[in-house]
């Protein structure tokens, strides 16, 4: 089972990664060291593991052009994410008291940087992969935005909403960047700008996760149906609207390009067959 075998590999590196970066926690430099050694570990083992069991190059994961798309990812999620604050903070829901931490927002760097692309490996590169080969994008979108959505109930401050959310503007919105490009870099990067302004930067809670100190000294508070609650701005509706809004232009980018697989008939069937491999 191919699918079985990537996911296993990612997954001991990220639990492991996890597992090294709670234990230094409180210490920055080591979160960032670590965080982004963690990164380049998941990259390189899922690399070699998509070697070994499809005997073909991982194309996705490709050294040619990854800055580049990285960045424009970060600038993605960044902008996207900032948008967001702003309509809060114009409600009157969000304020800066003052500057932040520069090491906690380092700390916080490398601790992004590994969820970022640790879940997208799994999420986008192994289960939206091989899914839509057998049943098409629009049902491996939908499948595995809900899958992303569901994962994080497992988060201290969940909710269904958020889970919803999520699911939405991050499920779909990530898994339609990798079907406009083809290449993992771009979602890693949106994922990754996305996480790090909510907590490096603009000091919100990420995902029911806690409120993070990064550069800005900020608070939010007012209703949840706006600011989000405990689960943070991304169960915001106006995270919601852009991430919806930005999973529409990938997949327009997607079908202008010719990169969607189309529906299959008896793509359940093909589905379970091709994960049994």
């Amino acid at each position: 089972m191919r699918l079985l075998k990537q996911l296993v590999a990612v997954a001991v590196v990220a639990f492991a990664g996890s597992a090294a970066v709670g234990a230094v926690q409180g210490n920055a430099v080591l979160t960032l060291v670590l965080g982004v050694a963690t990164a380049a570990l998941a990259v390189f083992v899922y690399a070699r593991v998509v070697r070994w069991s499809e005997r073909r190059a991982p194309v996705e994961v490709a050294a040619k052009g990854a800055a580049p798309s990285i960045g424009r990812g970060m600038l993605i999620g960044v902008g996207m994410f900032a948008a967001v604050i702003v309509n809060i903070a114009f409600l009157g829901y969000y304020r800066v008291d003052g500057l932040g931490s520069v090491a906690g927002a380092a700390g916080l760097f490398g601790f992004m940087a590994a969820a970022a692309v640790t879940e997208e490996l799994i999420f986008r590169g192994i289960l939206f992969r091989i899914i839509e080969e057998r049943t098409g994008t629009w049902l491996a979108l939908v499948l595995t935005g809900v899958l992303f959505g569901l994962s994080h109930l497992f988060n201290p401050h969940a909710s269904l909403w958020g889970a919803i959310a999520i699911a939405i503007e991050a499920g779909g919105m990530l898994a339609a960047a990798y079907a406009a490009t083809r290449t993992l870099w771009l979602p890693i990067g949106l994922h990754f700008g996305w996480n790090f302004a909510a907590a490096g930067i603009f000091s919100t809670e990420v995902s029911g996760n806690g409120t993070a100190q990064g550069l800005l000294n900020a608070v939010t508070s007012g209703p949840a149906l706006l600011t989000g609650g405990e689960f943070g701005p991304e169960a915001s509706p106006y995270a919601v609207l852009f991430g919806a809004l930005l999973t529409i232009a990938f997949m327009w980018l997607a079908r202008r390009r010719g990169n969607l697989v189309p529906l299959r008939r008896g793509s359940r069937a093909a589905a379970t067959a091709g994960l049994a491999r």
